[in-house]
């Protein structure tokens, strides 16, 4: 006989040891969740509440329609990779063999992650710069690998180069950057990437470059992509995200260039990860890309969001960080309260109906700093009705 209505239970027998026993939710989930719960207006986890292109969305539903809904090749639609490979040589002036050197990832988080996996063993060290996006460092943890963190410089998350050398050992197998910056929305200068040249010039250290935002710069500021520099690229893997780039984060879709070398490693990591990606959503960025105007004025689009939120909250007592990339705006609340940043988060989401970010969440210790992430790419509506309520504050 079945057993009806039965609950499964944890078995005693099984004692596990967590590979990650420090990790709980991701704090954006933790966030939404909480904003969720309060109906609170959720300006915490980084996705846009307006649509995406129709003609986009009418590509994906061509190339359904044409039947090309079964498994793609396993480093992305070939189509796709050639038209990442013009647009990066066109941008950047760097050659990427379409064939041997992009891979199409299931997002970027899964690329960095497939990317740490491919090279970080035990023992390992990885220099990350905190505050860190929370997905670098439990990477890391899980495969063996000892996590080193050089804080950003307050207030304007500066690196702080006269000090990075001495993190630095026999055992430093990669560094990973992050520009524009998750969370702070700050970009690096042609002096980091001078810097980052001079410190690892003749040493054994490959790079990770998260550049997912790449498109996503104010104020005639230019993208310091690894890919400009052949020194970087030769030793790099750069990360990229249509998801981010196209406001479509649910359809996950990224991308990695690296060196054929590099990219054979990734590959063996990742055809057993995920093995390809979603086929018609390929095809339709492919067709896509092809017309420049269709991410040219993502610069001045989020821009404007960004002027428009910051003059919505200037009678406010929050007071802005300089913001010049992402669609991440950075407010100190110190002279409303001296609350730990989770315990303010929380209570803003509760009894004011908007939920943040706190900073703490981006750093290894929980450094506390008075800081709140807001993301700012939302309908002119949400973010007027946001800051009304910040304004009261």
């Amino acid at each position: 006989m079945r057993p009806e209505n039965f609950k499964i239970m944890d078995n005693p027998q099984w004692q596990l040891s967590s590979k990650l026993p420090n990790v709980g939710n991701s704090i954006f989930a933790v966030m939404t969740q909480l904003a969720n719960e309060n109906n609170a207006i959720n300006l915490s986890q980084g996705f846009p509440d307006f649509p995406i292109s129709e003609k986009l969305i009418s590509l994906v539903n061509k190339y359904m329609n044409m039947g090309y809904n079964q498994y793609s090749p396993m480093p992305g639609v070939l189509k796709l990779r050639e038209v990442i490979s013009e647009i990066v040589n066109k941008n950047y002036s760097a050659h990427y063999d379409p064939i041997t050197e992009i891979t199409i990832t299931a997002g970027a988080t899964q690329a960095i992650y497939t990317i740490i996996s491919a090279i970080v063993r035990a023992d390992d060290e990885v220099i990350i710069f905190e505050p860190a996006y929370d997905s670098y460092a439990p990477s890391v943890k899980v495969n063996g690998g000892l996590v080193k963190y050089a804080t950003l410089k307050l207030p304007d998350f500066s690196i702080d180069w006269e000090k990075f050398p001495a993190l630095i050992s026999s055992n430093t197998r990669m560094i990973i950057i992050n520009s524009p910056h998750n969370p702070s929305g700050t970009v690096l200068s042609h002096n980091d990437i001078n810097q980052l040249i001079r410190i690892t010039r003749n040493r054994d250290i490959l790079i990770l470059s998260d550049e997912v935002y790449e498109h996503l710069i104010f104020d005639g500021l230019m993208h310091e992509s690894l890919c400009r520099y052949p020194e970087l690229a030769s030793k790099s893997f750069v990360v990229g995200s249509f998801g981010k780039t196209f406001h479509a984060t649910g359809w996950k879709t990224g991308f990695v260039l690296a060196p054929a070398n590099l990219t054979a490693e990734l590959r063996k990591i990742h055809q057993f990860l995920v093995f390809s990606t979603n086929t018609p959503i390929q095809y339709a960025f492919a067709e896509f890309l092809e017309d420049e105007a269709n991410y040219k004025h993502l610069p001045e689009f989020y821009q404007k969001k960004r002027d428009t939120f910051l003059k919505l909250i200037k009678t406010s007592r929050f007071k802005p960080l300089k913001c010049s990339g992402t669609y991440f705006l950075t407010l100190d609340y110190s002279d409303i309260s001296d609350e730990n940043e989770m315990d303010f988060a929380v209570r803003l989401t509760r009894e004011h109906k908007i939920a943040s970010i706190p900073f703490s969440a981006f750093y290894n210790k929980n450094n506390n700093n008075n800081l709140l992430r807001f993301c700012f790419a939302k309908t002119d509506g949400t973010l007027e009705k946001a800051a009304k309520i910040l304004c009261k504050i």
